[in-house]
Formats: C-alpha cells, structure tokens, sequence
C-alpha cells in the first residue's frame, strides 16, 4: 500500500514533536543554559601517532576565568571507554592513535577563556609514523597500535566447498568494490550539559542512543555508582549512530565534579569531524559463479574494514557484513572471510545499516554483472536464487519466515518504473537505452503536485549529453543485536496522579518518530485519546531500561512490551472502575477519558480516569505494570545471527551527464515488507531519510584521509545531499503482510531504507552509459574518463 495521507488517513497523525522542530522552538540537550556554568574545552592530539613525552597545565590553570584543568591522574575511575569493548583511554598520557585523542579538558567562564587555556597547554611529542593504510596493518614489521596488534577481528562464515565448486561454474565474477568513510552530519554535534546535584548526585543531559549504558561506562570512569548518575538523553538532533557511544560525556562529568558547577560542551563542527566516529570503510573483494541455468553455485567474499584507532562497535559491524554478504538468495557453496584492522585513521563504528551497505552494494552488484554474462534480465536471476520461506538463514541459523523477498520482488515490477526499465532493455540493455523522448519520462501515475519538478526535468532531457537509466536492488536485513549479544529490553505503564496512561521506556528519541509511534499504539490498545496520554523516555531516573535505540529494534520493542502490559493494566482498570461504578467488568471497556460501558453510544465513560487514578492513591495502591524481555533471538548459528528479517527492493532512475560525469537520481521507488505499519507518516519518513544518506553515500560524501588526517573539516567541502539533489519523486509502498501466526509484530525500518540504493543506482548508470562502477561515492572523473567519445559525439550527430 503507498504511504501517503489519503490511504492512511486515520493514521496519518502529527507528529507531537514536529511543530517545535519546524519552527525550530524546540531545546535540544545541547541548548540547554543555567545559571552559573561553565564551559568545557578539550585538548585533542595534534599527531595521529605519538608518543607523550610530557603535559604540561600550569599556564591554562593560571589563567584568569579557568576554574578546572583535568588530564589522565585526575580520572578517579577507570581511564578508558567503549561500548562493547572499553579500551578508549578518556585521556591519553603516554600515547595518541589518532587526531581524536584527548589529552586534556578544560572548564573555565567563557568558551573564548577555555579555548585560549588549552593553547597554553605545553605538550612534548615524538611523532611515530602512522599505520593509515588498511591494506598493509597486519604486515609484518607494521607498528603495533595496541599491545595485542592491529587486528581487531576475523570472521569466516562457510559452507560447502566454494574454491572447488568455481571448477563447475559456467560464469564466474570476480570484482573488488571500495566503499566510503561515511560521516554522520547529524544536526546537533556531540555536547551536553553537566551538573553536579546538592545530594551528590550528577545529571547529564546528553544525546545518546543508549542512556543506561552511558551511565554504566560513566560510573566505572568516575568512580560512582550508577544511581547516583541520571543520564537524560531526548530529545536529539540526530544520531544515525554516531552516538552509541561516548563522545564529550566523560569530560563534561569530570569537569562537573571537580567544579561543583555545571558544565556545557558542544562540540564544534570540525571537532566531531576529528572526534567523531565514521562509517566503515570497505574493500570487499567478490568472486561470485552460477551454472548454464543462473543458479548461484559458489561465492567468496574478502571483506576488509577499517576499524581506525579503537574497536568501538567494529567487531559488531564486521560480524553484520559478514552475514550479508550473502544477500537473500541460495548459494550451495559460501566462503565469507572478514577482517577489521585498526590504523591511526579515524574511529569507525555504529553507522545506519551496521555494515549492511557497504556489502550489499557489492553482492547486488555482482548480480548484474552475472546476470549480463548469462544474457539474462538481472530480476529474473535474482528470482531465481531467492531464499524461499523455511530455507535457513545466510548463517545457516533459523529464523522467522516470512514471504517479504518474494513480495517485494514482485510488487516493485508494478512500480511506474518498471515498464521504461523494460522499454530501455528492449532497445539494445546495457548502455544503450539512453536519451529516452519526452514523452517516455512522463508517467502518467506521477502525481500532479509534481508537474513543476516534471517540466524541469523535461527540459533536462533534452540537453544531447544526458542519458538515463533505471535499476534495481534487492536487500534482506537483519533486525535487533543478533544471536550472543545481550539484547535486553523492557517498559513499563502506570496510571499517574493526574489520570494519565503514562508509557515509560528507556529509549531516546533522535527524530525517527517515536512519540507518534507509541502515541499511536498506546490509542490502538486502550482506544483512549491523546490528551489520556502521557509518555517518558530517554531518563534513567525515570523510565526502566529498554536497551539501545539502534538496530532497527525500537518499534518492535515498544510493541512487544505493550503485548504483555495491556492485559494486566486493563484488567485492574477494570476491576477498580467495577468497584465505583457498581458495573461488572464484564461490561466495561478502556476508550476515550476512562471507562465505558459496552455498547453505551453517549461517549461518556462511567468512571473517569482521573477518578480511578484519585482511589488508587486513597488506597495507596498504585495502578501499574512492569516487563522485562529479551529481543527475539535463532535457537543457533553464529555469533551475531539474526532471527527477524525485513525484506526491500528498490527501482530507481538517474540522469547521467556525459559532459561532467554527474549521476543525478530522478525517482526512486522504495517496497518493504517489515509487518504492520505503525505509524505512517514516521515509516514514510524512515525510508525517505535512509534513501537520503544513501543518496550521500553513493554520490558525494567521503570522509578522505591523508597521512591519517582529516581533509575535510566542514560541510563546506564535505557535500552532504540537499533537497535539491533529492530525487523530485519519491515512491514508497508498505507490504504489511506477515504470515498467520506470527507474533513479532512489526519491524523496525529505521535502517532499510538506506541499505539498496547505492547498487539500484550504480546499476541505473550501467543501463545509462554502459559503466561498472565498483567504487563509492561514484566519482565523476571516472565517468567521464571511462565514455567512448568519439562514440558519444557519433551518436549525438
């Protein structure tokens, strides 16, 4: 079903935070002032390989208006972080591994005052040479960045006999595809605000994905216990996660408690370009073979990630790649090896799509290229080596059936699209199909409002140089931690005082919606109104911990946990309005202020929630219920198997520009199949926010490196999409069956919607120019390097 107004109209609701975000009355954590702060500064390494001869602080501390300078010995706790692996140092003392290291931080009266005391902070190096290139770390004779080496991990996923059964392979693949240190950009750099509390306690309000676990890595470096840390983390602007982990948290925490004033910190843009943690960067090398008939025989994989100066989730990461590489299809013999290698490069971590795109664009890309060997249409081999319901896992592990791969296959060949794929096909495939009339790139199913942006474009096409091509990509993608991973979750709802449902949950929200979405099933549950609501997150004083928002595993959580508290909280409900009313229970129902009586047609409720919640506090008995549960995980497999999967496919359309070598996306057209739409209007907003990083990802967006420093620093040079580079039409179709009996309810989407585009678009240019590319972001240079100009300029006469 299309996610737009009209078909979802009773569902299509406000967004309770959307308002304040529009017209940007909205306080993020980093907006936050009190009286009597301070601000925090931190001193990071001017070297991306040193040793620490020495630091010195004398002069920052004398400085008039500086009130705190802290280094490594004024860590009370442990001096290190990470979230799965903690060995970040706070501050480093003897040794830096990269520009982001942090030596010192600094509190002082104004921002201008801390930034000059940390120039008069003396620090003696000696440079070491940097280990910047991933190919070569694990070499011999390498320096080792940590006592155990340069390698962060392996990983080897395989089954059959792959290097023997390429002897049997009638065509055979073999490609290696780079992909980009991809940054996240999110609106609200890292910072917060930090206040030591009279009792001795510390609040920090802070943007993370992960409160509870931000309050764990504080207590162990601050040497407190964890309740006497509250940790508030909404509202957000923006994570993709970029801030799973720590960033400025133990700095404005130190310097809090050794002021006894509060603290902000807010780093500056060029400080979470260095500090920051990126997306991995990839080599995957593919070699990929099928049989006469296009069934995939054998498949290895070599993926190699970058990791940069510590792990942070990089191990996670690489585990996720490694269970993707396979894609959703059948393939009797895999050989999938992985390697996460650490450099002085910048950190990589936790990114949207958790490893999913950098390997997915290369096994979507080997199917084009496979399917143009066997002259066969690239949508038919896909269909013909698909994972059908009760086939295993890529891992070989069990998981949750369902028939999304088959679904969103068949239903994005209904997509406006799809015919002028064909029509490009029929005119001679690959390169081929280029400079289609006017009249062929209108579509009479696009809609009206677009009639503005349709006559740009028209007039586009009409330049000699611009080609056009469409193609498509298919992704399966696993939700939640996976298999031997703590994936812990929980909630719980009460009736307050004033006579509201109140939610309470652990999670943050970061944009992706989710006020609308529990608003939305807190009404579907108790069929009450919004003004009967009333919702927590992001406080861990206040809500009982949910886990990470991150995995796409938030919604489905949510969910789950109302499964189990509905019951028991309408049933006391109903047991205490039978008392005051003197109606049996039987009779009554949840709805709109309170209770009613069946069949009653006033709309009035016999007892009120206010008055329920009045005697529950006479009786001092509290109206509530708690849950505690684990994220649905397979019974076996390896380490990281995922058990729930959400099912997409994607069909685009791009202009080439022969000239400039710019790829510039017309339409994209976006089918999923993650179960029951909860909330519209946040699901269309997922999908259309994940196609638009992808749209970064593919097109313009690297972090470059060289000699393991940053070479940009700003969004000046580093071009992240605008919605003048965002396609004019964006289609997107929700595919909400899930089969009888299933009771996972709906998935998370927060990350499919950006996993498929980079090869749906990189096999658009094929069909435009006749150009593999194996490289992201595509570079124009080397589309305008690779055309056949003298052919061009033939076919233009």
């Amino acid at each position: 079903m299309l996610l737009n107004r009209e078909t979802y109209a009773k569902r299509w609701i406000i967004r309770p935070d959307g308002e304040e975000k529009v017209t940007g009355k909205l306080r993020y954590l980093t907006d936050l002032t009190v009286p009597g702060m301070l601000y925090g500064k931190v001193l990071r390494s001017r070297y991306p390989h040193a040793w620490i001869l020495s630091i010195d602080t004398s002069k920052a501390k004398q400085t008039p208006g500086v009130r705190a300078v802290v280094t490594a010995k004024d860590v009370p706790g442990l001096n290190l972080f990470g979230i799965a692996f903690p060995h970040q140092p706070v501050f480093c003392h003897d040794h830096v591994r990269y520009i982001g290291d942090a030596l010192a931080a600094v509190a002082a009266d104004t921002e201008e005052i801390a930034e000059h005391a940390l120039s008069l902070i003396e620090v003696m190096y000696e440079p070491l040479p940097a280990v910047d290139n991933p190919e070569t770390a694990l070499d011999e004779g390498v320096l080792k960045l940590h006592p155990e080496g340069n390698l962060l991990h392996r990983t080897s996923l395989q089954q059959g006999e792959a290097e023997a059964a390429f002897a049997g392979c009638a065509y055979i693949v073999e490609e290696t595809y780079f992909t980009p240190r991809q940054m996240h950009t999110y609106m609200e750099t890292e910072g917060g605000l930090f206040i030591p509390e009279t009792d001795g306690r510390l609040t920090v309000y802070s943007p993370t994905q992960h409160g509870y676990k931000d309050r764990m890595q504080l207590s162990r470096i601050l040497a407190m216990e964890e309740e006497r840390i509250r940790v508030i983390s909404s509202p957000i602007g923006g994570s993709f996660g970029g801030k799973d982990e720590l960033n400025v948290q133990p700095f404005g925490a130190l310097l809090a408690l050794t002021t006894g004033s509060p603290v902000k910190m807010h780093n500056s843009r060029r400080e979470s370009v260095i500090a920051g943690i990126k997306r991995h960067p990839m080599r995957i090398k593919m070699k990929t073979g099928v049989d006469e008939a296009g069934y995939l025989i054998a498949h290895q994989v070599s993926i190699l990630a970058d990791t940069g100066a510590y792990a942070t989730l990089g191990r996670e990461v690489l585990n996720f790649a490694t269970e993707h590489a396979i894609g959703p299809y059948n393939i009797q013999h895999v050989d999938v090896q992985g390697t996460s290698v650490y450099t002085n490069n910048g950190v990589s971590g936790e990114f949207r799509g958790f490893g999913g795109n950098q390997v997915i664009f290369a096994v979507e890309s080997q199917i084009e290229r496979l399917a143009e060997k066997l002259g066969m249409d690239a949508w038919e081999l896909r269909k013909l080596n698909l994972r059908a319901p009760g086939d295993p896992g890529p891992m070989g592990q069990q998981i949750v059936q369902t028939e999304g791969a088959s679904q969103v296959w068949s239903k994005v060949m209904e997509s406006p699209l799809w015919a002028k794929r064909e029509n490009a096909m029929k005119q001679g495939g690959a390169g081929e199909g280029q400079g289609e009339t006017q009249d062929e790139t209108q579509d009479e199913t696009q809609d009206e409002t677009q009639d503005e942006t349709q006559d740009e474009t028209q007039d586009e096409t009409q330049d000699p140089w611009i080609r056009r091509g469409i193609g498509a990509a298919m992704v399966m993608h696993g939700a939640g931690l996976g298999l031997g991973i703590p994936d812990h979750s929980g909630g719980r709802l009460e009736l307050t005082p004033e006579g509201k449902i109140q939610a309470s949950f652990g999670f943050e929200e970061f944009g992706q919606g989710l006020y609308a979405a529990l608003t939305l099933m807190l009404q579907d549950s108790f069929g009450c109104a919004v003004d009967d609501i009333s919702i927590v997150i992001g406080d861990t004083d206040r809500a009982p911990s949910s886990g990470s928002s991150t995995a796409s595993r938030a919604t489905t959580m949510m969910w789950r946990a109302l499964q189990r508290l509905k019951p028991p909280l309408v049933q006391t409900l109903l047991q205490q309005a039978s008392v005051l009313a003197g109606i049996a229970a039987a009779e009554l129902a949840t709805g709109a202020g309170g209770i009613h009586r069946k069949g009653d047609e006033s709309g009035l409720p016999v007892v009120t929630y206010a008055q329920l919640a009045k005697a529950a506090e006479a009786a001092a008995k509290p109206i509530l219920a708690h849950t505690e549960f684990d994220y649905p995980t397979t019974p076996e497999g390896l380490v990281g198997a995922h058990y729930l999967y959400t099912y997409a496919a994607v069909i685009v359309e791009v202009e080439v520009n022969l000239l400039t070598g710019r790829v510039k996306v017309m339409q994209t057209d976006h089918v999923i199949a993650a179960g029951p739409v909860i909330n519209p209007m946040g699901f269309l907003g997922q999908i259309e926010g994940g196609s638009g990083m992808a749209l970064g990802f593919t097109l313009t967006e690297d972090a470059i490196m060289k000699e393991s420093m940053y070479v940009r620093h700003n969004l000046d040079t580093y071009l992240v999409p605008t919605v003048k580079d965002s396609p004019p039409i964006i289609r997107v179709e929700a595919i909400e069956d899930l089969p009888e009996g299933d009771t996972f309810g709906p998935r998370g989407v927060g990350e499919i919607g950006s996993v498929g585009l980079a090869p749906a678009i990189t096999a658009a240019v094929r069909q435009a120019t006749g150009i593999w590319v194996n490289r992201l972001p595509i570079s124009p240079e080397d589309i305008v390097q690779s055309i056949d100009w003298l052919e061009r300029v033939e076919a233009i006469d």
